[in-house]
């Protein structure tokens, strides 16, 4: 039943609100954001007669926002109750990674006629070309927001990796999750799909229950001395009633990656698998892991451990190159795909890893036969190479400060850099990127949040191996989150530009009292 607008006497307009949270800030609460949707409909002359939540739910894709889904179902089936939606601002829409996405779905309500009005946003959603750009912006910004949130994690991730922490993923057979503080000091075991309480916390992994430890030494030794098969150690513990930490029976797949993965000699991989912006879960070439040795305390020896990738890649040899590739064909024809995991679970298939040995990667050997994954290699193999510029840049601008007088250390919850317990110093690289109009540029990205002293900003060459220039930016001075330079940018950007690092060093450097009087 239709309602009045006590204000005017006017039909109040029928609404429905669409609120969605995922992990961000307290900001994008569902309360928070219902609070300004009903402020905005009482002054709009608006009722909301349904509600759509979707609570813990990323902005990336359609899928698993169930209420989203029902939402544009009901605005199709053209009986729909409301004529208006609310939904508090652009990025709560969606921050989908294809601007045109979030577009079309808006364009879904507005062609059954039904509004979509962001009451949290500073323009008015009426369909002119000046909302229609700004919407074009917004969208665009949410889905840059979560591309930069992603490499940031990323890089995050790595650098914690390397501290010899472990980074989600269930801990695998015969291992436990134990939670540390910052300090090192054990607080107890996680249970499987338990997490941390305390951002701050770390995980590292640790021995299991003993009987599992004696399993897993078994699998080893079955492996190595006794010889059996993936398959055979399988078809031997599944007889034997031993069940896997999922309480599944074991597989030769199973087994296989037991067998090979580096952790259960200390080691912590990560990066082995990217699912990266919800997108196509992949599995990674060796050369993409990230690897500290000695992170853990080691259930089987390093020795034993290589002795059965031994074993592995042996197995294979006797499988010419055209046979291994013939087989590879024969599994992509059945599939119509390929993975490490369903090359493993085949029987009577070389082992994925034996792969990687005879064409030095999976990827290679899948373009030998024709298949092309789904992914842009190139990027990602530049991507690693700055990862590890920057690292090494790092290390050498410590060293040189060191080297001067001045004392350096990093702060473990920023990673800055403090020079002297007075100024604070961030590091990003910057690579080459060829315009159409055959020229250069170089997008420079600072996380203005840090607030740092000062941001050394490194311009590579077009090799993208060697530094062209450098430019250091005071905190002050650092206006923009983003920058976008040119060969040449005009004094007031240029005046920051340098060939090396001799004045910061000097800024640093510490002079002996007798020398200064």
């Amino acid at each position: 039943m239709e309602r009045l607008d006590p204000k005017s006497d006017r039909k109040l307009v029928r609404a429905a609100q669409y609120v969605r949270m995922s992990t961000e800030h307290q900001q994008y609460s569902t309360e928070n954001q219902a609070e300004v949707i009903a402020r905005y409909a009482t002054d709009h002359g608006m009722e909301i007669v349904a509600t759509y939540a979707d609570d813990g739910k990323s902005g990336l894709t359609l899928g698993g926002r169930a209420e989203l889904q029902r939402l544009l179902a009901e605005a199709e089936s053209g009986h729909a109750d409301f004529s208006v939606v609310l939904v508090y601002d652009v990025s709560r829409w969606g921050r989908f990674l294809d601007a045109d996405e979030s577009a079309y779905h808006e364009y879904v309500c507005r062609r059954a006629g039904i509004n979509v009005h962001y009451p949290a946003e500073q323009f008015v959603n009426d369909g002119s070309p000046m909302s229609t750009l700004i919407k074009a912006v917004k969208r665009t910004m949410a889905a840059e927001y979560s591309r930069e949130l992603s490499v940031k994690v990323f890089a995050g991730q790595c650098r914690l990796i390397e501290r010899g922490y472990r980074q989600g993923g269930a801990a695998g057979y015969g291992l436990r999750r134990q939670l540390v503080a910052m300090d090192g000091t054990p607080k107890g075991l996680l249970a499987r799909g338990q997490q941390k309480s305390f951002q701050t916390d770390r995980v590292i992994l640790v021995p299991g229950p003993e009987d599992e430890i004696v399993i897993v030494r078994e699998i080893f030794d079955a492996f190595t001395s006794g010889r059996l098969s993936e398959l055979q150690i399988a078809q031997l513990l599944n007889g034997r009633g031993v069940r896997t930490d999922l309480s599944r029976e074991w597989t030769r797949g199973v087994v296989h990656q037991l067998l090979t993965n580096p952790k259960y000699m200390g080691v912590n991989v990560y990066n082995r698998k990217s699912f990266k912006l919800k997108q196509k879960r992949l599995v990674n070439p060796p050369d993409m892991w990230i690897r500290k040795e000695g992170a853990f305390q080691a259930v089987i020896s390093p020795e034993q451990f290589f002795q059965a990738q031994a074993i592995i890649q042996a197995r294979s040899k006797h499988f010419t190159d055209e046979e291994m590739l013939g087989q590879l064909r024969g599994l992509l024809k059945r599939y119509n795909t390929l993975s490490g995991m369903l090359i493993d679970e085949t029987e009577g298939m070389p082992s994925s890893s034996a792969y990687r040995s005879r064409f030095s990667s999976l990827v290679k050997a899948y373009t030998l036969i024709g298949f092309t994954p789904e992914r842009d290699y190139a990027y990602i193999e530049l991507n690693r190479t700055l990862r590890h510029f920057h690292a090494n840049h790092c290390e050498t601008l410590v060293a040189r400060l060191r080297e001067a007088g001045a004392s350096v250390r990093q702060d473990p919850i920023t990673e800055l850099f403090i020079v002297n317990e007075e100024f604070s110093i961030s590091l990003v690289v910057a690579r080459c990127q060829p315009t159409p109009g055959g020229s250069t540029r170089w997008n420079l990205r600072f996380d203005t949040s840090l607030k740092p002293d000062v941001t050394i900003a490194v311009r590579l060459e077009q090799n993208n191996e060697d530094v062209r220039d450098y430019y250091l930016f005071p905190g002050s001075d650092l206006f923009a989150k983003r920058l976008r330079l040119g060969p040449e940018n005009g004094f007031f950007i240029d005046l920051y530009r340098f060939d090396d690092l001799r004045f910061l060093i000097s800024m640093a450097e510490r002079t002996p009292i007798e020398v200064a009087a």
